[in-house]
């Protein structure tokens, strides 16, 4: 038999990278992460870790184990508040969001769920996808709206990550510019838009670090290398900057905020975009379960409604002219 304990243990290894770390999270000794480990490889008959100068390493029965692991612990906290709800007034209900896609789609939303079922205590829950996909597999959270770059989706029908993805659409990043910049005069009431090579010579701000890898490889299909100056943590942030002239910014659509000094245009195909999806558990059940579809349903309506998300907001022009605010 496998011990639970044992396998939280792994679970806090393969999560840490190493055991001094683990066992600063479980308030033990590093000695006695070890022997747990240990002792739950002497009862497997295979070793589950790979120990090196550099940290540990899981083995295909580790990572087995750690699966299994992330499942017992979302069954356990589902369990855990099934019951806590047995005896409370209310239903809680968790969304975990980005904050663009939150201030976008979930107010209008969520009005619509709280008028339909007021006796359920709403959480929002603010992180980017690489903490709230994690959240709802483990059970902090019931449902999330979040979104992956390039490439597959985060998670897909019979893989091994506990969750179902529905896609909402793409969120395509737009050109931002200073009313008086060059291209906006020039571009603003022409019918093409601006490809990503006319402007490699400008300074570039980017509202997200997790874009640098995206926009990069983009302006190498376009034969060109950026000049990026300035990395922000937030749109709104780094639509300011571009107001006060230190450089240009491609930032999502539903992150934009209508300004009269900026100028909002799309980019030339192949353009960088977003795509924008709910996460929620494979393993859902129950009336909690049945509310996060619901509210689901309701933020799938809402992107298609707002345009948000599926390329069809109109930008064009000055952030007046029809750019939603963030």
């Amino acid at each position: 038999m496998i011990d639970v304990q044992r396998l939280a243990v792994l679970r806090e290894v393969a999560r840490r990278g190493s055991f001094n770390q683990a066992a600063q999270v479980l308030h033990c000794t590093p000695s006695a992460v070890s022997q747990q480990v240990a002792a739950l490889e002497r009862g497997l008959g295979s070793p589950v870790v790979e120990r090196s100068t550099r940290g540990v390493t899981l083995t295909e029965t580790g990572r087995l184990l750690v699966e299994a692991a992330d499942a017992i612990a979302a069954e356990l906290t589902d369990t855990r508040e099934r019951i806590a709800r047995l005896t409370a007034e209310r239903t809680a209900l968790t969304v975990a969001t980005f904050a663009s896609g939150g201030r976008r789609l979930l107010p209008a939303a969520l009005a619509g769920f709280a008028a339909d079922h007021p006796e359920v205590e709403l959480s929002i829950l603010e992180a980017e996808p690489e903490d709230s996909l994690p959240a709802v597999r483990e059970g902090r959270a019931d449902l999330a709206l979040a979104y992956h770059l390039d490439g597959p989706p985060p998670c897909r029908p019979g893989d091994r990550s506990g969750l179902d993805w529905t896609p909402l659409g793409e969120d395509p990043l737009r050109l931002v510019l200073p009313v008086r910049h060059p291209a906006a005069i020039r571009y603003r009431d022409r019918p093409e838009a601006p490809h990503l090579a006319e402007l490699a010579d400008q300074r570039w701000i980017l509202g997200c670090r997790k874009s640098v890898g995206q926009l990069t490889r983009h302006a190498e299909l376009a034969g060109v290398e950026l000049r990026i100056s300035c990395t922000a943590t937030d749109y709104e942030f780094a639509q300011s900057l571009v107001r006060g002239g230190v450089g240009i910014a491609l930032i999502p659509e539903i992150g934009l905020a209508p300004h009269p000094e900026l100028v909002v245009l799309p980019l030339a195909e192949p353009s960088p975009r977003r795509h924008l999806g709910l996460a929620l558990a494979r393993r859902r059940r129950g009336r909690v379960a049945r509310l996060a579809e619901d509210l689901a349903a309701r933020l799938m309506g809402r992107a298609g409604a707002e345009g948000a998300g599926t390329g069809g907001a109109g930008t064009e022009g000055t952030g007046t002219d029809g750019a939603d605010a963030a």
